[in-house]
């Protein structure tokens, strides 16, 4: 790479591990590969079954060789305990960078995080009409939307990745039964993404969805749901980028896979 031209970043992101201890399952020499592939780790929820304190405890202990930045947002299992915040203090006592709303800056690269929701895509996406229950069903959904947009206009770098566990897009959960569709993201997502900009999102919970698609705006999304990744046999994805040098410059997209 010339002097000048900028440096390339790799980001390697991967969601829904569903870490148990109690089932005996590792993933250690899988995080070890990361130092060798990526410069920063992004995880899009759903780290552990069932959100406790101590099953995330466990987990991070698997990212024990881990030494590049982390960046995460919690997935729905990661909220099933009801003990969230407890969960992302164990995460923020390892360094992890646990976005739900908010940025952080690693590298010259801007992230902006949430969990994200569900109500289905387009013209079916659940409407606020009728009963309270959905009413505040769909409400939930458009604070995460918000999180997503204060998120996006708070970053003020050249390279801008949005990270959520719920997909924005349905052609990313294509490939799974498309009755279940509207439980596994929110087109009201969407806006936020197309409207303010960014280099390219990464979300996970469609397990055996699409790895690809984009958005109307031609922003590429990304489903790094594991289950999916380990159908063409691999254990996390490599997104590069060279970030500019020069302010104000545009990055350029390089590579995407391992």
């Amino acid at each position: 790479m010339a002097e000048g031209e900028g440096r390339e970043v790799r980001i390697a992101a991967v969601g829904d591990l569903h870490f148990d201890a109690t089932r005996g399952t590792s993933f250690r020499d899988m995080f070890s590969e990361v130092n060798k592939k990526a410069d920063i780790l992004v995880l899009c929820g759903d780290m552990t079954t069932h959100g406790k304190p101590e099953q995330m405890a466990a987990f991070v202990q698997e990212l024990a060789g881990v030494e590049v930045p982390i960046v995460a947002v919690l997935g729905n299992h990661d909220y099933e305990a009801g003990e969230h915040e407890a969960v992302m203090a164990v995460m923020r006592d390892r360094g992890i960078q646990v976005l739900d709303g908010d940025t952080v800056v690693i590298d010259s690269v801007g992230f902006a995080g949430t969990k994200g929701f569900a109500g289905g895509f387009g013209r079916g996406a659940l409407a606020p009409f009728g009963e309270l229950l959905i009413k505040e069903f769909v409400q939930a959904a458009m604070d995460e939307a918000i999180k997503v947009e204060n998120g996006l206009r708070n970053l003020n770098t050249d390279v801008r990745v949005c990270v959520l566990h719920y997909a924005p897009i349905w052609e990313t959960v294509k490939g799974e039964p498309e009755v279940i569709w509207p439980f596994l993201g929110s087109s009201r997502l969407l806006q936020p993404i197309d409207t303010i900009g960014c280099d390219v999102v990464f979300h996970g919970h469609a397990h055996h969805g699409t790895i690809e698609g984009v958005t109307p705006a031609g922003i590429p999304v990304y489903n790094v749901a594991q289950p999916l990744l380990q159908e063409r046999g691999e254990n996390f994805f490599v997104w590069t980028i060279k970030a500019p040098e020069r302010r104000g410059a545009k990055p350029e997209r390089l590579k995407v896979g391992s």
